[in-house]
C-alpha cells in the first residue's frame, strides 16, 4: 500500500523535528536532526539551515510493515504558505502538529480550514507534552469546540489493534448499520478497525495522541496506530494519469517536474502527453527523492511520488497523462513589489532568472512591464521577499532589494457593454465584436461564443477564445487586472487575403479594451476574513479600531476572560494592526486571517487618484481602432471607432 502524507503545524510546533523522529524510527537516518542546528534531513536547502525554518515542503521516502511511506514536510510560516498549499491536493492523510503549551495558533486554524477545504483525513499529535506550561486540554477542547469534531485518543487501543469498548461505542455511533451490529453484537474488533479506518478516512472521526517529538516520545506508538488505521487504492493496470505538485530547476539548469502518480505507470524514454494542446515529451529520467538523497528509477507507478526530467513546460497543478483537470489553489498573495536591482544586469536577463521562480512558485505571478523595463512579483509577506533575495543571489549571483510590497487591486465592470476592435494596417485585417458583461465575485474571466461560422472561421474564432485568456487585461481605471467579467464572442470578419493569425490578436485586445472604456468601471480589493480573540478587557478598543478599518464584523462571542470578534475587512486598512494587537493585548491577543476574495474598494476615488493612470495613453493597451483607405492606415478613437465596423450586429 502506498501513502502519501502531509506533516503539517503553525511554526515552531516542532513539525519537522517529528518527520525526523519518523525518518529515524524507519532506519532511513541514524539520528534525528533538528532544524534550530540545521542538520535536519528534510530541510537540505542551505537558505533553510541558515534561517532554521523550513521554506520549501521537504520530501522523503520510507517503508513501514508494508506500505510506502512518501512524506511532506510542509512550512509552518504564514509567508510560505502557498507552498503549503501545494502539497493538499496530492496527501493521502495529514498530520497535524500542534503545540501543548501555545495552544491551537493562528496559523494552525487555517491550516485547519485548508485541510477541511480539501478534504484530508486528518490525524493530530499534540506535542511538547513534556514542557512547562504544557495543558493538552486545552488543545482538546478547542478542537472540539471550534471546529465541532469528534476526537479520539489513540490511546484507547492497544498495541495488537484491540480497539476498547468506549472507543467502538463512540464509532457505532457514526452509521445506522455500525450501530445496529454493535446493539446486536455482530462485529468482532478486526471488522470494528475496518469502522475505525473508514471513518477516520471520511473525516467522521479525528485520531490524536499526546507526546513528545523531541524525545521520540509517543511517536512510534502514534505511527504504528496511524500505519494500521489507514488505507489507500491505487490502480496500476489502467492508462497513466498523474498531478505536478512542484517544478525545480537543480543546479545544473535541468527542469524537474515533481509528480504523483494516480493511475498507471510510465516509464523512462516513454512518452507523456499534457495539456490542452497535448504536449507529448519523452521522459529521459525519473528519480525518487528522498530528503537530500536522490535515487534513479526506472518507472513511477500509481501512488508513488517522483521527479520526471524532460518535460519542459509543466505547471504546478496540471494533470499529466489521462488526468486532465489542474489544480485552482486557495491562497493567493495580495500583495505586489517591484523588483530593485543593485547588481549591474540587463532587466530582461533578470526577468528570465525571474521566469524560473515564477515556474516554481506560481504564487509569484511574476509580471514584466515592457514600457518600463520593470519587473514586478506578487507576495505574501517581508519574510518571503527576504527569503527570495538570498535565493536570487545564490542561485544567480544577482543582487536584488525590493520596493515596499502594494496592494494588488482589481477591476470590474456593472452592467454590460458592447466592444469593438479593428486592425487593418496595410496588409492586414480583422475585426471582432465582443459583449462584455459583469460576472459574479471571483469568477474571473468567462467566455462564451455566439459567433456563427457563415460570419468568421472556427479557426479563427478558437484565435478571439484564445487572446481573450492569454494575458491579463487592464482596466481604466487604475490599470489594475480585469476580472469578474464574462465575454462573449458575438460576431467577426477576417479577409481571405490579408488576415493573419496575429491581426486577431490586435482586433480582440483593442475590442476589449474599447468596451472598457464605454462601460462603468468599478475598483475591486482584497479583504480578510478575520477572527480575533483578544483579554475580554480589551474589547471595547478592538471594535472601535475595527470600525475605524472600515472592517464589517459580527457579534463579539464572549466569556469571562477573552472575547472573539469575526468578519471582513479591507488588506489595505488591516496592515501592520495585527502587531498593534499585540501591543494592547501584551501579547494575549491572536489573529486568524485568511484571504475572503475581492469587493468593492472601500475608497475607490482615492486611489485612482493615487494611480493616476491614463488609460487612453498605455502603450499595448490601446482601445482606438486601426482602419486602411487608399494604401495608408489611419487611427480611429476608441469613441468614434464603431461608426467604421464592417460587421453588423444581428
Amino acid at each position: 500500500m502506498k501513502k502519501t502524507i502531509g506533516i503539517l503545524a503553525h511554526v515552531d510546533a516542532g513539525k519537522t523535528t517529528f518527520s525526523e523522529q519518523l525518518f529515524c524510527n524507519a532506519g532511513v537516518i541514524s539520528k534525528a536532526g533538528r532544524v534550530d542546528h540545521k542538520n535536519s534531513f528534510l530541510d537540505d536547502d542551505d537558505i533553510e539551515k541558515k534561517r532554521g525554518i523550513t521554506i520549501y515542503f521537504g520530501q522523503g521516502y520510507f517503508e513501514y510493515n508494508d506500505s510506502k511511506y512518501y512524506i511532506l514536510d510542509t512550512p509552518g510560516h504564514i509567508d510560505f504558505s502557498s507552498e503549503m498549499e501545494r502539497a493538499f491536493p496530492i496527501l493521502d492523510y495529514a498530520v497535524l502538529i500542534v503545540s501543548a503549551v501555545e495552544g491551537v495558533q493562528a496559523h494552525t486554524e487555517t491550516i485547519w480550514e485548508y485541510l477541511d477545504t480539501y478534504n484530508i483525513p486528518t490525524f493530530i499529535f499534540i506535542n511538547k507534552i513534556d514542557r512547562v506550561g504544557a495543558v493538552e486540554q486545552n488543545v482538546l477542547k478547542h478542537f472540539e469546540e471550534n471546529f465541532n469534531i469528534k476526537m479520539i485518543d489513540l490511546k484507547d487501543i492497544d498495541d495488537g489493534g484491540q480497539l476498547s469498548g468506549e472507543l467502538i461505542e463512540s464509532i457505532a455511533e457514526l452509521k445506522d448499520e455500525w450501530l445496529e451490529g454493535y446493539l446486536n453484537d455482530d462485529f468482532d474488533n478486526e471488522i470494528w478497525q475496518n469502522c475505525f479506518t473508514e471513518a477516520i478516512r471520511n473525516r467522521k472521526v479525528f485520531p490524536y495522541i499526546s507526546g513528545s517529538a523531541l524525545k521520540n516520545n509517543g511517536v512510534e506508538s502514534f505511527f504504528s496506530r496511524f500505519d494500521r488505521f489507514t488505507s489507500t487504492a491505487y490502480n496500476e493496470d489502467s492508462a497513466f494519469g498523474g498531478k505536478v505538485y512542484k517544478v525545480v530547476y537543480d543546479k545544473d539548469g535541468a527542469r524537474w517536474s515533481y509528480v504523483k502518480a494516480y493511475t498507471g505507470q510510465i516509464k523512462v524514454r516513454d512518452y507523456l502527453k499534457y495539456g490542452a494542446d497535448e504536449i507529448n515529451e519523452k521522459i529521459t529520467e525519473i528519480v525518487r527523492i528522498n530528503g537530500r538523497n536522490r535515487k534513479k528509477i526506472n518507472q513511477i507507478k500509481a501512488g508513488e511520488l517522483a521527479a520526471i526530467r524532460g518535460l519542459s513546460e509543466t505547471r504546478v497543478g496540471q494533470g499529466v497523462g489521462i488526468l486532465k483537470s489542474d489544480e485552482e489553489y486557495e491562497i493567493y498573495p495580495v500583495l505586489k513589489t517591484k523588483v530593485k536591482f543593485i547588481s549591474n544586469i540587463d532587466p530582461k536577463l533578470a526577468y528570465k532568472y525571474f521566469k524560473f521562480l515564477d515556474d516554481e512558485d506560481p504564487s509569484l505571478q511574476v509580471f514584466w512591464n515592457e514600457d518600463r523595463r520593470e519587473i514586478y512579483i506578487h507576495t505574501m509577506g517581508e519574510i518571503q521577499l527576504e527569503v527570495l533575495k538570498e535565493s536570487i543571489m545564490d542561485r544567480f549571483k544577482v543582487e536584488v532589494s525590493f520596493d515596499e510590497p502594494e496592494i494588488i487591486y482589481k477591476e470590474t465592470i456593472v452592467g454590460e457593454v458592447i466592444g469593438s476592435g479593428h486592425f487593418e494596417p496595410l496588409k492586414h485585417y480583422a475585426e471582432v465584436q465582443l459583449k462584455i458583461e459583469s460576472g459574479e465575485r471571483g469568477s474571473g474571466i468567462l467566455f462564451e461564443n455566439k459567433c456563427h461560422a457563415d460570419d468568421l472561421s472556427i479557426g479563427y474564432q478558437n484565435l478571439v477564445k484564445q487572446h481573450v485568456f492569454e494575458r491579463k487585461h487592464r482596466g481604466v481605471l487604475t490599470g489594475s487586472e480585469l476580472t469578474d467579467v464574462k465575454i462573449t464572442l458575438l460576431t467577426g470578419k477576417s479577409h481571405n487575403k490579408h488576415t493573419e493569425g496575429g491581426d486577431f490578436r490586435e482586433a480582440t485586445y483593442r475590442a476589449i479594451r474599447q468596451g472598457l472604456k464605454e462601460a462603468k468601471s468599478k475598483l475591486l480589493e482584497p479583504y480578510y476574513k478575520f477572527k480575533i480573540k483578544v483579554p475580554s478587557k480589551c474589547i471595547g478598543k478592538l471594535l472601535s479600531d475595527l470600525q475605524i478599518l472600515k472592517a464589517d464584523s459580527e457579534e463579539p462571542i464572549l466569556d469571562e476572560d477573552y472575547a472573539i470578534v469575526s468578519g471582513i475587512v479591507p488588506v489595505s486598512k488591516f496592515r501592520g494592526y495585527e502587531k498593534k494587537i499585540a501591543i494592547y493585548t501584551s501579547g494575549r491577543g491572536v489573529v486568524n486571517l485568511k484571504f475572503e476574495g475581492y469587493r468593492d474598494c472601500h475608497d475607490e476615488n482615492e486611489i485612482i487618484g493615487i494611480f493616476n493612470y491614463d488609460a487612453n495613453n498605455d502603450e499595448g493597451h490601446s482601445p482606438d481602432s486601426i482602419f486602411c483607405s487608399k494604401g495608408k492606415h489611419y487611427k480611429i478613437a476608441w469613441n468614434e471607432a464603431k461608426k467604421y465596423m464592417h460587421t453588423v450586429l444581428k
